[in-house]
């Protein structure tokens, strides 16, 4: 088995150097290849002597890749294109991984019934949640990249998260690349390239599992452990949703280009906000608000 690991990057060579260092690290069997692909996503900063330096200390093992067109699901193409291996594993230049991670990440594609694998995404060990921080919801930590369904593996009914995912290289060639229409560039926070990816497979009979033991750990910022964070965040994720899956089937009568059940969430949700007084209830309740906020102004987008 041969394995790429495939890692685009934007103006982060401080912390794209502490995620090298730990993918350097890593437990592999000698019996599969591997290297890394470094997609540098026209930075500006040193990025491509931090992964000059790697290349230098451990040769063949780390490439560089310069991809110009701005966004990072051109960057993802451009590393799938250039990549070795016939397994593809993903993670990002703000994570640290554990040394078996990308060996328990991609053993169970040793197995032809999986076409892709997900792992554990956990956040650094010192981070805490602020008092004002819903404790409800399953993906309540979504904005930070944290991808923790459970310490069983199990058969996924939905996509992995893009830090921490592999995929065998065939689905690639058969069901397309990456979204350019969705992921982060210059001027758009829009993400969704990843889950997009991983809902497409599905719906096309591919089957994906889960790996608890693939552990990798995301940086969270204190730029992100703030409300306008989240409420950006969600805002955007509800553009990318209608944008990868349409408008839900009960979104038939529409106002203006938008649908009614979509006023409705919102006046409700407004309300709501309005009137909860615990704290962590009352940013839930606004929260909705963006989200709604965020579906109708895709709406208005599309019906123009």
């Amino acid at each position: 088995m041969k394995v790429t690991v495939v890692l685009c990057t934007y103006n982060r060579s401080e912390s794209l150097a502490k995620a090298l260092a730990s993918v350097a690290r890593s437990i592999v069997p000698e019996s599969i290849q591997w290297e890394v692909l470094v997609v540098d996503n026209n930075s500006g900063d040193r990025t491509k002597e931090v992964v000059e330096e790697f290349s230098r200390r451990y040769p063949s093992r780390f490439r560089y890749l310069f991809e110009r067109k701005q966004g990072k699901s051109y960057a993802l193409n451009s590393g799938i294109r250039e990549s070795k291996g016939d397994i593809l594993a993903f993670t990002d230049d703000d994570v640290t991984v554990e040394p078996v991670w990308l060996m328990n990440l991609t053993s169970a594609l040793g197995e032809s019934k999986w076409a892709g694998v997900g792992g554990r995404v956990l956040p650094d060990r010192n981070f805490s949640l602020p008092p004002w921080f819903p404790r409800e919801g399953r993906y309540r930590l979504a904005p930070l990249a944290m991808f923790d369904i459970g310490l069983n593996g199990f058969e996924l009914t939905e996509s992995p998260f893009g830090n921490n995912m592999a995929f065998r290289k065939e689905v690639f060639e058969k069901h397309g690349g990456f979204r350019t229409d969705l992921g982060p560039c210059l001027g758009s926070e829009i993400r969704g390239e990843d889950t997009e990816f991983g809902q497409r497979l599905l719906a096309a009979g591919e089957r994906l599992c889960y790996e608890p033991s693939a552990v990798v750990y995301h940086a969270v910022p204190e730029t992100r452990v703030r409300k306008d964070y989240f409420l950006a965040w969600w805002f955007d994720k509800a553009r990318a949703d209608i944008r990868a899956c349409g408008l839900p089937p009960e979104a038939n009568w529409r106002v203006a280009g938008t649908p009614l059940i979509f006023l409705r969430r919102l006046v409700i949700w407004s309300l709501c906000w309005f009137v909860s007084l615990r704290p962590s209830r009352r940013f839930l309740c606004k929260l909705n608000v963006w989200i709604v906020a965020g579906q109708i102004l895709e709406c208005r987008r599309l019906s123009t």
